[in-house]
């Protein structure tokens, strides 16, 4: 599907219009993409898919037929023609795409016209919130699996196209394959696959099936065993086929199991495996797994060293979707502040920047302040809701995370291979401090405002209710 101008909702071209029409459109603007809540009670979140927003934002524009049809459908003649020429011209700073991100902190800014900005809204949200959600998941998978193979099997699970994008993230995330040509091929990931029970039920015998497939994948053959009887049939089978294939020079690669008593059938067929002189076979295991089951199995002493994983990644269970937001915090030359009944939901003005505490040895502390824009090392940060919270780091380091990547609608840096991301985001994750990544329970990560910035908020926050704009 090629993404254009309309991937959007229909009220960011309402907007749009009324800017436009109002004389208002080319006034500059920044906004803020955040997110309020960490998804699946994790210590943090992976950052993904801000590659793909580059990709889209480079070459996005109306076609024709879409202008036709704004026309048809009551927008204005004059506004229409305007966006005839419409390209994407702002900048972009942002955290780099991999690293682990936390609640309320500004991820990405834009800086474009209002315009700009308010069309690729909805277009920012759907990507950057569904690949973050996705590579959140698959880091919580690859902690739980250790050094065992992580495959993607999600695409038939997935929420119709989505399953694309969702292959990509879980790379970044730390999955080392994907059963999804498609992105194998556009994404420059590894594709991997075994074979359906379908190709066994359409031999008369078990073994035929997995002689014919021995015969055709000589080189990656892995064999399904559970399609009758695991232990008395499949895994036996498997077993005949590997010794032959030995005797003529080759090796079986593996066995999968999808379904019954995982853990135990594991067990039983690595020691048949191993007593019939075959200790190299991998197994592999699918049907409905997720990090939980998978810190099970390794718990059990399961023999699995490969986990195939579908749904539960690709609709990022329980979750199912990142309540990333993208909020007006500056334009026509003035800060702005959305209020709010709930303090939590008072968001930030300015354009700023956002650190990464460190100590003197450059590790992190888990701490992240937000600062005004050309703010230099702030020495102290303040709770954004609690005024009697603060944390003094005057012997820490601070690394800025917002950079730039885009300017005049144009990358500043060459594009990264997604490889090269996940090489990166399991740097920066081990970088963390242990009780930020743990399974259960992690410790907050803690995200504070500089006290410049916060008193520029608690200002705005004054003028605006003794004037009464609410």
């Amino acid at each position: 599907m090629k993404i254009t101008g309309t991937y959007t909702d229909q009220y960011q071209l309402a907007m749009s219009q009324a800017y436009f029409l109002n004389g208002a459109g080319e006034q500059k603007a920044v906004f803020d993409y955040f997110f309020r809540k960490l998804p699946m009670n994790s210590g943090y979140a992976v950052f993904a898919g801000l590659e793909t927003l580059l990709d889209i934002l480079e070459d996005l524009e109306f076609s024709k037929d879409e202008l036709d049809f704004l026309r048809e459908n009551g927008f204005d003649k004059k506004f229409v023609d305007h966006l005839k020429d419409f390209r994407f011209t702002g900048n972009i700073y942002s955290t780099a795409e991999g690293d682990a991100v936390f609640p309320t902190r500004p991820v990405v800014t834009v800086e474009a016209t209002i315009i700009e900005a308010q069309i690729i809204e909805t277009l920012l949200l759907n990507i950057l919130n569904f690949q973050t959600l996705i590579a959140t998941k698959a880091s919580r998978m690859r902690r739980s699996a250790g050094d065992k193979t992580l495959i993607d099997f999600g695409m038939r699970r997935a929420h119709a196209t989505a399953a694309y994008y969702a292959s990509r993230a879980a790379i970044i995330g730390g999955f080392d394959a994907t059963s999804n040509v498609k992105a194998g091929i556009d994404f420059q990931i590894p594709a991997s696959g075994t074979m359906a029970h379908s190709y066994v039920q359409s031999f008369d015998r078990e073994i035929d099936a997995f002689r014919s497939f021995a015969k055709a994948r000589p080189d990656d053959c892995v064999l399904l065993v559970d399609t009758y009887d695991t232990l008395k049939s499949g895994v036996p089978n498997a077993i005949e086929i590997g010794k032959e294939m030995t005797k003529k020079g080759g090796k079986l690669k593996g066995i999968r199991l999808d379904s019954g008593d995982l853990s135990y059938l594991s067990k039983e067929a690595r020691k048949m495996l191993d007593e019939a002189g075959l200790p190299d076979v991998k197994i592999a295991a699918s049907n409905q797994l997720d990090e939980t089951v998978i810190k099970s199995l390794r718990d059990q002493g399961a023999k699995i060293d490969v986990f195939g994983v579908g749904t539960s990644l690709v609709t990022g269970q329980p979750d199912a979707a990142l309540d990333g937001v993208y909020k007006l915090a500056f334009s026509n030359g003035k800060p702005r502040i959305k209020l709010s009944e709930n303090t939590e939901k008072i968001t930030l003005p300015h354009s700023k920047q956002v650190f990464r505490v460190k100590d003197d040895k450059g590790v992190p502390i888990g701490a992240d302040v937000i600062a005004m824009e050309g703010e230099e090392n702030p020495d102290k940060m303040v709770h954004p809701l609690y005024h009697d919270k603060e944390v003094s780091f005057r012997n820490c380091q601070l690394e800025p995370l917002l950079q730039l990547v885009m300017e005049n609608g144009k990358r500043v840096q060459k594009k990264k291979e997604v490889t090269e991301i996940a090489s990166y985001s399991k740097q920066r994750i081990g970088a963390l401090p242990e009780e930020y990544r743990r399974f259960d329970n992690p410790h907050i990560y803690k995200i504070g405002l500089s006290e410049k910035l916060k008193g520029e908020r608690d200002k705005l926050i004054e003028e605006h209710r003794k004037s009464g704009k609410r």
